[in-house]
Formats: C-alpha cells, sequence, structure tokens
C-alpha cells in the first residue's frame, strides 16, 4: 500500500517546525507520524505532499492514498484506511482523514476518534494521548528488559519498557500518571527524577540529575538535562545543562547553551499571544501555557533567557542577555539587541560541523532547503 501525507494548505500553521519538514515528519508521542503509519501499516510506503522546496528531501508518490497528515492513527483507524476502495474517501464527522483516487462517495469512520493536531502547540499538549498511544502499539506483546535494583520505580511496573541496550542506573522512575518509554540505547544517568508520560528514543540520554516531567518527549540522539516539562525534542538537538524549559517545542539539530531558560507562564496569568507565520502577527491562543518553540538547526548562547511563547526560525542563532524578541526570524543572528543576517555560508559549515559529529550526512536536499529559506526568512 501507498499513501501520501497531505499538509492540506497548513504547512505554516505549524512553522517554524515545518519550516523544513512536512506535516507528515512532525515528531510527538515515540514517532514522527510517517513512522506511526509505517509501524501500523507494514509494508506500506509513505510519500509526502508538501511545499516544491521540501520535495527533494520528502518526495511524493504516484497513485497513492491521499491521507490528511494532520491525522494521528490508531490502529482501527489504520484498518479503514487499508479497507478503504477507490473512489471513496473517508471522514470522521467533519473532519477528512484520506481519499482513494478522487474520492467522491464519503464514508465515515466510526472507531476510536483519532487525535488530530490543529495548532503547532497540540504538539506538546497532546503530547500525553500520543506517548499512551504509541507507548502500547510499540510494547504490544513484548517484553521489557529488567529494571536495575539500584532504581526505584513508583507506580505500576507495566507501564515500564526499557528496550534492549537501554542504561538506567540510580534514577528514580514513576509511572503513576503515564507510561514510560526507553528505547533502544538510550540512556538515563545517574541520579535523574522522572515522571511519566515520557517516551525516551532511541540513543537519546538523559543527564546526571534532571528533572523530567510529563508529558515529555526526548526524540532519537537528544542530550537532555536539567528542569523539563511536557516538552518535545525532534532529534538531534541539545539542552544538556541546567535551565528550565516547558512547554515547548524544538526541532532538529538545536542546541541550548548553559543555563538556557524559558518562561512559560505569564506574570499575570493571562492567555497567551503566539507569533503566527500565516498572518505574521502575534495571535490569541486558548493557552496560559507555553514557552519555547524553536526550528531546526538553531541555538542559544549561556544564560539565554526566552520569554513566554517565544518562536524562533530556521537557522538562529541568540547571544543576548536580555530577553529576545517574541519571534527571530530565519537565518537571524541576535547579538544582544543586535539584529544581523546569519549568511548562508557560516549556516551550512556550522550544520554541517554538528551533523558530521553525529555522522550524519548533509545532502543536496538539504542544502536546497537551506536556500529556499535563507532567501525568504520566513
Amino acid at each position: 500500500m501507498k499513501i501520501n501525507l497531505d499538509d492540506n494548505g497548513h504547512h505554516l500553521r505549524f512553522a517554524p517546525l515545518t519550516l523544513s519538514r512536512p506535516l507528515g515528519n512532525l515528531r510527538m508521542g515515540i514517532y514522527t507520524n510517517d513512522e506511526r503509519w509505517k509501524r501500523l501499516l507494514p509494508d506500506c510506503e509513505v510519500g509526502f505532499i508538501t511545499e516544491p522546496y521540501l520535495q527533494a528531501k520528502f518526495p511524493s508518490l504516484e497513485n497513492a492514498v491521499r491521507v490528511n497528515a494532520q491525522i494521528l492513527p490508531n490502529e482501527e483507524l489504520a484498518a479503514s484506511l487499508f479497507a478503504l476502495e477507490e473512489g471513496f474517501s473517508l471522514y470522521h464527522g467533519s473532519t477528512f482523514i484520506a481519499a482513494n483516487g478522487q474520492g467522491e462517495t464519503k464514508i465515515q469512520y466510526v472507531g476510536t476518534p483519532p487525535i488530530v493536531l490543529e495548532h503547532r502547540w497540540d504538539l506538546f499538549q497532546k503530547n500525553d494521548a500520543a506517548i499512551e498511544l504509541d507507548f502500547f502499539l510499540i510494547t504490544e506483546d513484548r517484553s521489557s528488559e529488567k529494571l536495575s535494583k539500584t532504581n526505584t520505580l513508583i507506580g505500576p511496573k507495566e507501564l515500564l519498557f526499557i528496550e534492549a541496550g537501554a542504561k538506567v542506573e540510580a534514577c528514580t522512575l514513576n509511572t503513576t500518571h503515564g507510561p514510560i518509554y526507553i528505547g533502544q540505547g538510550a540512556e538515563i544517568m545517574e541520579g535523574s527524577m522522572i515522571r511519566g508520560s515520557f517516551a525516551l528514543c532511541e540513543e537519546a540520554v538523559v543527564k546526571m540529575g534532571a528533572k523530567i516531567y510529563g508529558a515529555t518527549t526526548i526524540g532519537p540522539h537528544c542530550r537532555v538535562g536539567g528542569e523539563v516539562s511536557n516538552v518535545v525534542f525532534f532529534a538531534f538537538s541539545n539542552k544538556g545543562h541546567d535551565g528550565f524549559l516547558g512547554n515547548s517545542i524544538l526541532g532538529e539539530w538545536c542546541n541550548l547553551g548553559a543555563d538556557t531558560n524559558s518562561s512559560n507562564l505569564k506574570n499575570n496569568y493571562s492567555r497567551v499571544l503566539s507569533y503566527d507565520y500565516d498572518t505574521k502577527e502575534l495571535r490569541a491562543s486558548d493557552l496560559q501555557f507555553m514557552g519555547l518553540c524553536m526550528g531546526d538547526h538553531s541555538k542559544s548562547a549561556i544564560n539565554t533567557m526566552f520569554n513566554t511563547a517565544t518562536v524562533i526560525g530556521f537557522a538562529v542563532n541568540v547571544f543576548s542577555d536580555a530577553f529576545p524578541p517574541k519571534h527571530l526570524p530565519s537565518f537571524t543572528w541576535l547579538n544582544g539587541k543586535e539584529q544581523h543576517v546569519y549568511e548562508l555560508p557560516k549556516a551550512i559549515q556550522a550544520a554541517k560541523a554538528m551533523m558530521e559529529r553525529r555522522h550524519v550526512e548533509y545532502t543536496q536536499a538539504d542544502q536546497i532547503i537551506f536556500e529556499h529559506l535563507s532567501k525568504i526568512r520566513p
């Protein structure tokens, strides 16, 4: 079976995270959404309908079922999609799910309601449900590695799953409020305190003495320390030192300097305003808690302070002893209060250096993305 995960024209709604990837490649829970579909539909090929400059890295497939990329599938929905005949489209109420061919005939999905992403901040708002969905999907009919006796487990042991090769010693793990998943080759260093729901993906590391609250996802190859609450790290990003980060999302290849902190609550307890890439203005949300959202390849220096609901674009460097603006466009170099353009060759040089350290190739498809975003600087 072949499917294309379609942005449905909502590409900018999830920026800056989608400046460098389609909606269907966003991570929450344990998986990216394309990984989740492949898990649910074995032998399924997944393509993407997205912005032209992204298609070299995320190509579409011919003769594929078109699927709403904002939908996080469960087993029932995947079965319904697999059975969807040509000429039919699948809806859940008024929400479009999928179309096989032209999809002239509409039918209703009547199973367990799927998770639907409506806004960028849904990635941390709905991460609790996504972790639970993925935890039972990945652990079904499997046995966890044993937890070392140097650790303390609070809560149901069946809500803890440790993959082969993972290391956990002298830590406190609490599954009372949700599952804890520790991926293959991952490590939680001694003295850390973890409260579910929590997902630590393959080869990721929690540094010594970290305090992590649910619902938090630490994606593959990330390094995370300090205090973290309800945060989604995509992959290959670092928050290796002390400092607080809450109700936040970090893309790939980000690095937060030591003692970087982000406010996630306004002093007057009012609803937050956050930058909207569609209108290019701050827009009101219905949330009281919202921290940092940082696009791929962005960095902060030591002792950086981010204000509530700050949005940082792609390839941004922040060096400031004061709160930066609530939105910094892509390819910005902020030194104190002075904003300069982060020159493309220097941004590429830094990206290549970081990627080489993790043995990941910088490709021609990456080059196309860098060049496009450097011209428009969203």
